[in-house]
């Protein structure tokens, strides 16, 4: 091995790694339960943590999508149609696709690393959680991320 080589190879060791899973950053989940399912993370912890040693994150994330809303539906059935279900999970680096899109969701105050503790405040985050999804999906903002993939 060349002089050269070492000294490059140095260089790449020495340079860290872009932080580019960020809040409000758009992922697919892509094992488990809820693959397949578009997500957005709350919060990253790169190093781990004492419980989880491994690079994961928080995510919010749409367990059942809204359904195509047409323009005969009755305000019922339109509001019936526009529901959407959430999850809230703490979730491995590896187990993320990241996509290009980021949403202006705002759930920091909401969905906390404990809430994922009890059950019953599991469930009021996601209430909460599906309450910000549905209002950012009637305004008709982040199209994208409340339509279903196809694969």
């Amino acid at each position: 091995m060349g002089f050269c080589e070492e000294r490059i190879r140095n260089a790449v060791a020495a340079v860290d790694m872009v932080k580019f899973l960020k809040p409000n950053k758009a992922v697919i989940v892509l094992q488990g339960r809820y693959a397949g399912r578009k997500a957005v993370i709350v919060r990253s912890f790169d190093e781990g943590t004492r419980d989880r040693p491994y690079g994961h994150c928080l995510v919010a994330g749409i367990k059942k999508y809204p359904s195509k809303v047409i323009r005969k539906d009755s305000a019922k059935k339109t509001a019936k149609k526009s529901r959407v279900k959430c999850f809230v999970k703490l979730v491995n680096y590896q187990h993320l696709m990241p996509t290009r899109y980021t949403l202006d969701v705002d759930l920091k105050d909401v969905v906390t690393v404990d809430v994922l503790q009890t059950k019953d405040k599991k469930v009021a985050a996601c209430k909460a959680t599906k309450g910000r999804f549905e209002e950012r999906f009637n305004t008709g903002k982040n199209r994208w991320f409340f339509t279903k993939l196809r694969f």
